[in-house]
């Protein structure tokens, strides 16, 4: 059969068979047993636009989203208000891409976004120089780990025991195959081996809570390390940025800057670092210049990747630069400000305290760690978070996260912005029925 999507000939088919010393397509695939060859796959009637569309908004309406009633869920993804303007001005089709042009001198617009996206992110983060972003939060820290290991040729990385767990399993993910050591060490460390590349701090940590960043800074360079930071943006409005505790390379994940949870993505990776070490950023960055009239224009003018230079001398294999979202967010942040997202970070410290202080109150909750948090805390249940989540959500309340691997019968709850008085007091008020 001829395909429509195929663009190889008859003859190029034949040459192709010839070159892999085989007669025929069925000849190739015969150490395929029959039984196995052209199955029928048990698929349902096709349908119309209109019949698709009314069985996918009844497949949808079966999950229950952020906006349907309180929520407390975090740990990673943040369910802030995102500004109609944000969603106005990416829904233009001049911006409907997630990639970075490969014609930059026909493509100014989308280039002068991602330029601004760096500047805005090396500011947030009191850093030198930013990338146009990575896949998400995760994979910009694991990259992270490997730019440090590539900077300081050694090939064991620390990080502290209070990482999200996701962002674990994806640092493993990363550094399996390429022989570097991770190891975890607890939050009140001192110092790190020297043959150590790099100690890994989130701040504020997976659960919610602040580190000592300036000890922490001193164990790592003490040893030689770098210090990598993966970090809140929304924090940044009320709190230091890394850049002013020395930290050497700083990630994090872009998702609460005007991008809605969605379920599951698509997300983007910030990833910031001293002007030194620009060389081993992995991804893209864009560069202002100007051309020969004087005018101004933006070009790519890093590109560390396999697909523009030798592949051995490639820092990633990254292959979008996530242009879309990067948009989203780079819109967000200039139409909020400095005062703006100092404020919503406010509300967020201040909502989550007082939530704290009702559910501390409650006879059989606690809150079993201590130091200052931003807009997450742990919460010890008298009862398995599981059942306490359920019973919640039977009163329209989305419950926080089970951290009971960490914490016994522990469960971490997050308040934004969007949470009101009534959204707080009444989770408490549930909670109090549960005991």
């Amino acid at each position: 059969m001829v395909s429509p999507y195929s663009p190889n000939t008859p003859a190029d088919r034949q040459e192709m068979l010839r070159t892999i010393g085989v007669s025929s397509v069925d000849e190739l695939f015969g150490d395929i047993p029959a039984e196995y060859r052209d199955s029928k796959l048990d698929l349902p009637s096709p349908l119309s636009e209109m019949e698709l569309l009314q069985d996918l908004t009844a497949l949808a309406s079966e999950n229950r989203h952020a906006l349907q009633g309180p929520s407390f869920l975090g740990a990673g993804a943040y369910n802030h208000y995102v500004p109609a303007v944000v969603q106005a001005i990416a829904s233009r089709g001049e911006f409907l891409t997630a990639y970075t042009p490969y014609q930059p001198e026909v493509s100014q617009g989308t280039l002068q976004v991602a330029y601004e996206f760096q500047t805005l992110t090396c500011q947030l983060f009191g850093m030198d120089v930013a990338n146009t972003g990575l896949y998400d939060g995760a994979t910009s820290l694991a990259e992270a780990a490997l730019m440090a290991c590539r900077i300081t040729h050694r090939y064991k990385v620390a990080y502290l025991d209070t990482l999200s767990p996701a962002y674990r399993e994806v640092l493993e993910t990363y550094t399996e195959s390429q022989g570097i050591q991770v190891y975890a060490v607890p939050a009140s460390t001192s110092a790190v081996p020297e043959d150590t590349a790099c100690l890994i701090v989130q701040h504020p940590n997976f659960f919610g809570y602040m580190e000592e960043m300036e000890t922490l800074g001193r164990a790592a360079h003490g040893s030689g390390a770098l210090l990598v930071v993966s970090t809140n943006p929304i924090a940044m409005g009320m709190f230091r940025p890394p850049g002013d505790y020395g930290a050497d390379i700083v990630t994090a994940e872009g998702q609460p800057l005007g991008v809605p949870v969605g379920f599951g993505g698509p997300y983007i990776g910030q990833f910031t670092c001293k002007s030194e070490y620009v060389r081993q950023m992995p991804g893209r960055i864009v560069g202002r210049t100007v051309d020969h009239d004087g005018r101004t224009g933006y070009v790519l003018t890093l590109q560390t990747r396999e697909q523009h230079i030798r592949r051995e001398r490639a820092t990633s294999n990254v292959c979008t630069s996530q242009a879309l979202i990067g948009l989203m967010v780079t819109v967000y942040m200039a139409l909020v400000g400095k005062q703006g997202l100092r404020q919503v970070a406010e509300l967020c410290y201040h909502k989550a305290h007082y939530a704290a202080s009702l559910v501390e109150r409650i006879s059989g909750y606690s809150l079993p760690l201590s130091g200052t948090f931003f807009q997450e805390f742990v919460v010890r249940c008298p009862r398995p978070p599981g059942e306490i989540n359920a019973a919640l959500l039977e009163q329209g309340i989305m419950g926080g996260l089970d951290v009971s691997d960490a914490v016994p019968n522990g469960m971490l709850l997050c308040v934004t912005e969007q949470n009101s008085r009534e959204d707080i007091e009444a989770l408490a008020g549930a909670l109090a029925r549960l005991v």
